[in-house]
């Protein structure tokens, strides 16, 4: 398929020669990335800070973060980056995290920190570590800092979904494993809950007037730890076997699953609301490019209905200027 043809049938289309090379200066700009300690979110801190821009990793574990950082600066010598702690699995540590915000903007939030496929576990607020963590940990960190968000010229928000979010039985009734649990259905509805909710943010930033965008993104089959680390390192020894052979074999390296966060980070014209996925079969690989035929993308009652039950659940509400006024 060409450049043309992919523009046409996906909307906004990537070239295939898209690389880290293309990302633009980013100087000025500061950006907090979720879960920078390791993999896709680590990549994603390193070419921003590469081209310029101050980052913050946000990372749940102090220790990995000092490693990471350290390894960052490494990479990219004068980099400007720091580190924050972050807990997803806690809203206590997303207020903390939001209230010693001492910047005098964000101009970009990577929402890309999660769990995958784990065991069934509880948040620190007891919800389903997937829904907690992915959705709704999420929810309440952007709505947190929203206020430093829309302090910028051009604030953008990314939210990591996935390709598996296409596979999901969207459940509003089941969010908290209340009927049975199943890894699987669990992470690949959080996924979906991802995408919900970035084009829920993008409906309501553009219906109260702010010059915000929020985009979803699916990496793709991207060779990380978060099939092999966190909770899932208990499991049984089959699976500790198998599944490092599969993703070594079958996933792609790293820095190919964070072209389409970055893409959707740094494109100057790609417009609010947009899913980035890659071009190729169901979305496993390939150059990033506007996938907003999906259902998902356009079910807003759904996304609505979600955001208020995050709202519930979180207690955050997002505050536009008109609600100020």
């Amino acid at each position: 398929m060409t450049t043309a043809s992919r523009a046409a049938r996906h909307g906004h289309g990537a070239s295939p020669a898209w690389t880290f090379g293309s990302i633009p200066d980013q100087s000025g700009r500061l950006a907090v990335v979720t879960g920078a300690n390791s993999g896709i979110g680590h990549v994603t801190a390193r070419e921003l800070a590469r081209r310029g821009a101050h980052v913050v990793l946000a990372c749940r574990d102090p220790g990995r973060g000092r490693l990471a950082l350290d390894r960052l600066r490494d990479e990219v010598p004068g980099a400007r980056a720091e580190l924050r702690r972050l807990d997803l699995g806690s809203l206590e540590s997303v207020r903390e995290f939001a209230a010693a915000w001492d910047h005098d903007r964000l101009d970009l939030l990577v929402n890309n920190a999660g769990v995958a496929m784990v065991p069934l576990a509880r948040t620190a607020d007891g919800f389903e570590s997937h829904f907690g963590v992915n959705h709704l940990g999420t929810f309440a960190l952007t709505g947190l800092l929203l206020p430093h968000l829309l302090a910028a010229r051009a604030p953008r928000v990314v939210t990591v979904s996935s390709e598996g979010q296409r596979f999901a039985r969207f459940d509003l009734a089941n969010l908290n494993a209340e009927r049975g649990y199943s890894a699987i259905f669990a992470y690949v509805q959080s996924k979906r809950a991802n995408l919900y909710f970035a084009v829920e943010l993008q409906r309501r930033a553009a219906a109260a007037g702010p010059a915000l965008r929020s985009m979803a993104v699916a990496p793709g089959l991207t060779r990380t730890n978060v099939l092999t680390g966190g909770a899932n390192t208990g499991r049984g020894r089959l699976y500790r076997t198998l599944v490092p052979l599969l993703v070594r074999s079958l996933f792609r390296p790293t820095p190919e699953g964070a072209r389409t966060s970055l893409y959707a980070a740094t494109v100057p014209d790609l417009p609010g609301g947009c899913y980035v996925a890659p071009d190729g079969f169901l979305e496993l690989r390939g150059d990033p490019v506007t996938r907003n035929g999906h259902r998902a993308v356009h079910d807003a009652a759904t996304a609505r209905r979600l955001w208020e039950i995050s709202e519930r659940l979180t207690g955050v509400r997002y505050r536009w200027p008109a609600d100020a006024a």
